[in-house]
């Protein structure tokens, strides 16, 4: 019998959780871009839709450009727009991944964009900067939330997810508490670790952060 993590929908979002550089992520995102939204949304993803509600929290009014960055194929964008929020500008390393995004119809621009480099948006472009799932191992670096908190207007707030188990070994800790010593942004509100997927790997765990940009 095959292992159900090697193949399938489990196996296909499995491997994305394996990855070493972001040059891995980009071959990986662009093989899975057309399933990837039904096949988390099959193991009852939750963290767009948690993020979303963060950033909400924090935004307030409803009227206000966001950047999606690490947008992937739109679950945060939509879930944004569904709740009246935008307009919405979605960043993604993957041109798959973006021409998937597209089709929600949430975004009024959608860009190619890397998180391991500058991002190509003036500072203080947007209203809010919202990255949920992009800083995992393999994935975005920790020194991409001094361009995400660049390009966030002040005051504006700065959410991101950041993964439970591996996030200190990955060294966010220092770049998020030199961004508050240095009074680059202040802290707004760190959620308790909360699952990643509803109905499956109970395990894998996520924190929510806020902050506002200074």
């Amino acid at each position: 019998m095959t292992d159900r993590n090697e193949t399938g929908a489990a196996g296909r979002i499995d491997r994305l959780y394996g990855l070493n550089t972001p040059d891995d992520a980009a071959t990986a995102y662009a093989a899975v871009a057309e399933s990837y939204a039904a096949d988390h949304m099959a193991r009852g993803f939750l963290l767009p839709f948690v993020g979303a509600g963060v950033l909400a929290r924090h935004m307030g009014a409803e009227n206000g450009s966001i950047l999606d960055a690490g947008c992937g194929t739109g679950l945060v964008g939509a879930a944004l727009a569904g709740m009246g929020f935008g307009p919405i500008a979605g960043l993604d390393m993957s041109p798959e991944m973006l021409r998937v995004a597209e089709t929600t119809g949430a975004y009024k621009a959608l860009v190619a964009g890397d998180l391991s480099r500058p991002l190509p948006f003036a500072t203080r472009s947007f209203d809010a900067v919202i990255a949920i799932g992009v800083f995992g191992p393999g994935h975005a670096p920790p020194q991409a939330l001094r361009e995400l908190n660049r390009v966030a207007g002040y005051g504006c707030p700065v959410v991101f997810s950041l993964r439970e188990d591996t996030y200190e070994e990955q060294g966010f800790p220092a770049v998020i508490d030199d961004l508050t010593a240095t009074d680059a942004w202040r802290p707004l509100s760190e959620g308790e670790p909360c699952r990643v997927y509803l109905m499956d790997k109970p395990q894998l765990k996520a924190r929510l952060f806020a902050f506002m940009s200074r």
